[in-house]
């Protein structure tokens, strides 16, 4: 009972604040200036919500007040069940009321002509949520949380009940809100009024669906065509994963750790270099295609511009991806299995076939589906090596900011992109349904790895030895072209292009950064490396409540996380313009807007990461620490944690790299006082100063080694106990001699 009190105290005790302490409105210049404190609370841009009603005429406020202090009256309620259905009801009329008055009242006044009509105008309106609103609402979330809690929902664990009703709220304010928003458009003119008819219009247009290249030996439609693409990339680079994973793990191959970071290379650079890299290799006046020409007489052609051209760049780029969520789960499987079968007389070969690989098979069916998710939202390769192919997120983009100027046909191919995303998340789903892949339980797991059979163990070397040699010739390309003066015509060394980019000067005492490209190198290390921790977070714990939790709307709720990453980047920046560029939430042009879309747009990689790994900790790990008493977040804290560092360190390194080298959302949320490194390297090759450009990727690329070692090193390694059993036994102290005893 007097933990129920505190825990309501303190959650009242910060609405309070939200009412007496902080602006009720958004403040011009930010919250963090603290500029407002001089104007703190006489002037009503900076009024908290309390004096907004009494002083400033914004009567509508009096009901998120009333629901607050409705909410302290469940303090003198003695009976818990009574007193949690009062606070979930508090809770839920206190978000109800704050989410209606912010969407019906505009600058102006109301946005609805039905609530002109039934209360009359308005002499003024309001401005955007500012951090009171925004405390209050997560106040009130928390209410409505304690209170389910104490009704006995989720057997009365405040700390689950918390986590899913605080997540639940997140997604529905950054992916639903948004998308919604943008989805709207379809069924709109251009002056908001209804019309239908560019959504019926697009929906049959048979440059979508058209299926000439099964029955006519034409192209495909562009629908076909981004899935087809999108389940050669997911294949291929699952493949290469897998590959890339047992060498590094199963095999004694001398460069491991050279591979590990041969294998991050693709991921840490910018899409368009890479397309870039590949087109200087292979493109009709390429290296290679030169080389080719003179020594052989190969007519240059032009078959890198298509799919061709865009599935290398794919699984060059989502290989890695593969490797980060494949590595943990080779590594997790259990040695004594493997040992087991051995001992019932089987190969290497049917014990890899057998025992081995269907252990993977939760890694092997996330891999493939962000492979795939990842391919239909990629927006820089085919944007570079299209050429005449396009594909749903390069049409989506071309038919916003085109010619077109049809934000509806954005819209309907944005939803036939979630009809094949939501189709391979069922496939993925039936396929694992009613299966158990535990591995690591809390029993002693000794032993080693069986070695794999010597035809796996060529294929893998024979796929992954390759595959690094044209990995390493690529970046070769990237790291040369930042030293010559124009890259493919004047290849003379100079240090120019670094020179102009990060040059810096000492001046008065002081360092001056002069260089063109510090003011978003620092911009964008600031924006990554406060949402990677936020990526991580947000997405191990939903991982955590998705595996280990059962709640009503579980499936739905793990959906509506992977809609994120469905969806193109370009879709996500124009959807977040349109729902926060006016009232209830204005976050356009701020820092924020970048962190909320990188958080909830890479999210979903930390969250099948975490499936993945934590769906080979058997649960009695979890039971045993309930049983000792200990809470669920003591649990998370102390058991699952520690086991899921890989899971981590990959949710890390991946929102890290993603928040540096992501464009196709960026483009559309930088702005001047916030401008991302990828914005303003296209800015670079748009202007042809492709060597800055070059040479500013390569830099880009150095800091986030360097920052993903540190990753490594802050996390470090899960230690499962496995000793050979033989070289245990070898090493243990013989016997005591025992006297007889008559």
């Amino acid at each position: 009972m007097k933990t129920h009190n505190r825990r309501l105290d303190i959650a009242l005790a910060l609405g309070l604040a939200a009412l007496l302490l902080l602006p009720w409105y958004r403040i011009d210049g930010g919250f963090f200036a603290f500029g407002w404190l001089s104007a703190f609370p006489e002037e009503p841009a900076a009024a908290p919500g309390l004096l907004q009603i009494a002083s400033f005429g914004k009567w509508w406020l009096i009901l998120p007040a009333l629901a607050m202090m409705v909410a302290a009256a469940a303090r003198l309620i003695g009976d818990p069940a009574r007193r949690g259905s009062f606070l979930a009801w508090t809770g839920a009329g206190g978000i109800a009321v704050l989410a209606l008055q912010g969407l019906a009242i505009g600058f102006s006044g109301w946005n609805w002509t039905i609530s002109e009509s039934l209360f009359g105008a308005l002499a003024d309106g309001q401005p955007s949520m500012g951090a009171g609103a925004v405390f209050a609402a997560l106040v009130f979330v928390l209410l409505f949380a304690f209170g389910l809690a104490e009704r006995g929902v989720m057997k009365g664990d405040a700390f689950v009940v918390s986590a899913i009703s605080m997540l639940v709220f997140l997604v529905a304010v950054f992916v639903f809100y948004p998308v919604g928003s943008m989805l709207v458009g379809a069924f709109q003119d251009f002056d908001g009024s209804f019309n239908p008819e560019g959504f019926t219009r697009n929906i049959v247009d048979p440059s979508i669906w058209s299926l000439d290249c099964v029955v006519g030996g034409g192209r495909c439609g562009i629908a076909w065509r981004t899935f087809w693409l999108a389940v050669m990339t997911a294949g291929g680079s699952t493949i290469l994963g897998l590959a890339f994973a047992l060498v590094a793990t199963r095999t004694g191959f001398r460069y491991k750790r050279s591979l590990r970071l041969l294998t991050v290379l693709p991921i840490i650079t910018p899409p368009f270099v890479v397309g870039l890299a590949l087109t200087l290799l292979f493109g009709r006046s390429g290296v290679i295609t030169e080389a080719l020409s003179t020594l052989i007489g190969v007519e240059p052609g032009r078959w890198l511009y298509g799919l061709t051209g865009i599935w290398i760049a794919q699984v060059l780029s989502f290989t890695p991806i593969s490797f980060l969520v494949l590595i943990g789960v080779v590594e997790g499987v259990s040695p004594s299995m493997e040992e087991a079968s051995q001992t019932l007389r089987a190969d290497r070969w049917r014990t890899f076939w057998r025992i081995s690989l269907p252990l993977m098979k939760p890694g092997l069916a996330n891999a493939f589906l962000i492979g795939f998710i990842e391919s239909m939202a990629d927006f820089g390769n085919p944007l570079v090596l299209g050429g005449s192919h396009g594909v749903l997120s390069t049409e989506i983009f071309f038919a916003v900011v085109g010619s077109q100027n049809d934000p509806s046909r954005a819209a309907v191919l944005a939803l036939i992109l979630l009809c094949f995303t939501l189709t391979a998340f069922l496939a993925q789903r039936f396929w694992l349904s009613g299966k158990s892949f535990a591995t690591v339980t809390g029993k002693g797991d000794s032993g080693s790895h069986a070695a794999l059979p010597r035809t796996v163990s060529i294929a893998v070397h024979a796929l992954v030895i390759p595959w690094a040699l044209f990995t390493l010739v690529v970046y070769g390309m990237i790291l040369v072209g930042g030293f010559v003066k124009t890259w493919g015509l004047d290849n003379s060394l100079t240090l120019t292009h670094y020179i102009k980019a990060f040059s810096v000067e000492f001046r008065d005492g002081g360092i001056a950064w002069t260089g063109v490209a510090w003011n978003s190198f620092w911009t964008t290390m600031e924006i990554a490396l406060i949402s990677a921790p936020l990526t991580a977070a947000v997405g191990l714990l939903t991982a955590y409540l998705i595996v280990r939790q059962r709640f009503a709307g579980r499936e739905l709720f793990e959906f509506a996380l992977m809609m994120s990453f469905a969806i193109p980047g370009t879709v996500i920046g124009i959807s977040y313009i349109m729902a926060f560029n006016l009232p209830p939430l204005e976050m356009t042009g701020s820092a924020l807007i970048l962190v909320a879309c990188f958080v909830f747009r890479n999210m979903p990689v930390g969250v099948r990461g975490g499936v993945a790994a934590m769906s080979q900790l058997d649960r009695s790990l979890d039971e045993a620490s309930l049983t000792l008493r200990a809470n669920s977040f003591r649990t998370i804290r102390k058991i699952i944690l520690p086991l899921l560092r890989p899971a981590i360190t990959a949710a890390l390194v991946y929102s890290f790299v993603r928040a540096i080298t992501s464009i196709s959302a960026v483009i559309f949320l930088v702005s001047a006082e916030y401008n991302m490194a990828t914005a303003y390297i296209v800015g670079l090759v748009e202007n042809g100063e492709y060597g800055v450009a070059i040479a500013y990727s390569s830099m880009l690329i150095v800091v986030m080694i360097s920052v993903i070692a540190g990753f490594q090193l802050v996390v470090g390694e899960r230690r499962l106990r496995r000793e050979n059993r033989v070289q245990a036994l070898a090493r243990a102290p013989a016997p005591l001699p025992q006297e007889k005893t008559a």
